[in-house]
């Protein structure tokens, strides 16, 4: 399982024990939109080969407000 923590300049990740940082601008720049407007889905698809998504994306805006 992969764990996402969410804040305004990126996000922690905990992939397969490993725990690591996705940055803002790499975020940004891996799925060509702005930080706010990318989902959770979208960032899991980042880390994962094949994730299973379950739930409808949430905007990284909303959920770090």
């Amino acid at each position: 399982m992969t764990a996402l923590s969410f804040d305004e300049n990126g996000v922690d990740v905990v992939y397969e024990g490993t725990e690591f940082r996705l940055e803002k601008a790499l975020i940004e720049e891996a799925v060509g939109k702005s930080y706010p407007d990318v989902t959770d889905h979208e960032v899991l698809k980042i880390v994962e080969k094949e994730p299973s998504l379950s739930g409808e994306p949430r905007r990284i805006g909303d959920i770090v407000r």
